[in-house]
């Protein structure tokens, strides 16, 4: 069920970390054997950790070439076991966003994909920040089992066309070390060892291409817009040279998505976009990225008959099917997807109220986010209990206009002390204005 490619020997003389260090600070191109011989090194631990963090900076700074990229995303993949789906005939896409607030799009978009015909290999990895993964979603679901075995795994593509598991530590396990490096080093933003650590792993899962939603603004670790738009290429074109159909949209990430952020009651969200309801801006993100998904999958070939796919099997229940049979195959309570108010409620409910009269002129996502992340939704320390009714609903958005007192969200809640920590970053998110601002496009640019 899984393969691992077994490297030939070959003539090469092994440099020293210094030498490589040096190499890339002062601009070098690594060649592919040299590449090889970093992730090597990283795996089984040759190359001490001072070194290692020295040279993730220099790539911080210095970058890699195309090439480069491409070496480095193949050796990555190839550092463990690599997932063979060869015997599921349908089209393997998979879907991945850089993390934002409010982002419930996988949990519609891959039952979307499998009412298609598409199947989608998805496994989850650990978001930036405080943002909540799909997994910590859907664990508030009842009985939702989110770790698998690759065998398993690939049973569950085979059976019903789609999966939402964690990133298991056997595939691209490199990756994983120099991810760990990163962080501790603030090179998490490095152009290329993002776009290789995505790929790497997405690649290792088994897909045959990716739709990826790149974020950019104050709620994503992308700040700015241009490294947004050159991280999109850079994924694409290493895709593309790795035989993969790869598409990409930039998206906006200076508010948070939807109404909600939490996890059940983003859940609950989904689900309304299951039927066809739900805010516009998510329906927008789920048309676009769906459409994506379809055209690259080759189900459907025109941009129109890419959106009829998408509306039809989002409005005659296909898809809201599908999630029902997905949450049922990884041992959920699918009673919660027919039935959403048997989501737990919170014990209070209390409006952000506006301070003054005007427009929502701009509000930061990720102090929404670390707010929603102290109400309780998210773990301070790893053995914390996620506290699934929490969160903030009927986000008002940028260019919506209020009066003074008029609620700005509802924050749902059950902890007097949690709240009191959390109002201080809900209050300081929004910033009002006497004049309509323009809202931001949420779909930026398209990269193929």
């Amino acid at each position: 069920m899984t393969s691992k490619r077994t490297i030939p020997a070959r003539r090469f003389i092994k440099p020293s970390f210094n030498f490589l260090i040096e190499k890339k600070r002062d601009g070098g191109e690594f060649s592919q054997e040299e590449i090889r011989y970093i992730i090597d090194s990283t795996l089984d631990g040759e190359m001490p950790e001072h070194q290692l963090a020295a040279l993730a900076m220099a790539i911080y700074f210095s970058g890699m070439s195309a090439q480069e990229t491409a070496d480095l995303t193949e050796e990555m993949m190839l550092s463990g076991e690599v997932i063979d789906l060869s015997h599921i005939a349908k089209p393997k896409i998979d879907k991945y966003s850089t993390g934002g607030v409010g982002d419930k799009t996988a949990l519609v978009l891959v039952p979307f994909a499998m009412a298609s015909g598409v199947v989608v290999p998805m496994m989850c990895g650990v978001e930036h920040d405080y943002v909540i993964n799909t997994l910590e979603k859907l664990a508030a679901i009842p009985g939702f089992k989110g770790h698998h075995t690759n065998e398993q795994f690939a049973a569950q593509l085979g059976k019903i066309g789609g999966a939402i598991i964690a990133q298991n530590p056997d595939l691209a396990p490199a990756d994983a070390k120099l991810y760990e490096m990163r962080k501790e080093t603030g090179t998490i933003p490095s152009l290329p060892l993002i776009t290789g650590s995505v790929l790497s792993r997405k690649l290792a899962a088994g897909a045959e291409g990716l739709v990826i939603d790149v974020k950019w603004g104050n709620g994503s670790f992308i700040r700015d817009l241009e490294q947004a738009k050159q991280l999109a290429r850079s994924m694409t074109r290493v895709g593309r040279s790795m035989k993969r159909r790869c598409v990409a949209l930039v998206t906006d990430m200076n508010q948070p998505l939807g109404d909600t952020v939490g996890t059940a009651l983003e859940v609950k969200e989904a689900i309304q976009l299951l039927k066809g309801e739900g805010p516009a801006d998510m329906k927008e993100l789920v048309l676009k990225l769906g459409m994506e998904i379809v055209r690259l999958a080759g189900v459907a070939g025109s941009t129109l008959s890419a959106k009829q796919t998408v509306q039809r099997h989002l409005n005659d229940g296909s898809a809201l099917a599908k999630f029902i049979e997905l949450v049922k195959a990884q041992g959920g309570d699918a009673s919660f997807i027919e039935h959403p108010e048997k989501f737990p409620h919170a014990k209070h409910i209390r409006k952000l109220p506006a301070p003054k009269r005007g427009y929502v002129h701009t509000i930061n996502a990720a102090m929404i986010a670390r707010g929603v992340h102290l109400l309780g939704a998210g773990r301070e320390a790893p053995h914390d209990k996620v506290d699934h009714a929490v969160g903030v609903s009927e986000v008002k958005k940028v260019g919506t206009q209020v009066k003074q007192g008029e609620p700005l969200m509802m924050i749902h809640y059950n902890d007097e002390s949690k709240l009191e920590q959390a109002l201080e970053y809900f209050k300081n998110a929004y910033r009002l204005a006497p004049k309509r601002p323009t809202p931001p496009p949420l779909i930026v640019e398209r990269v193929a």
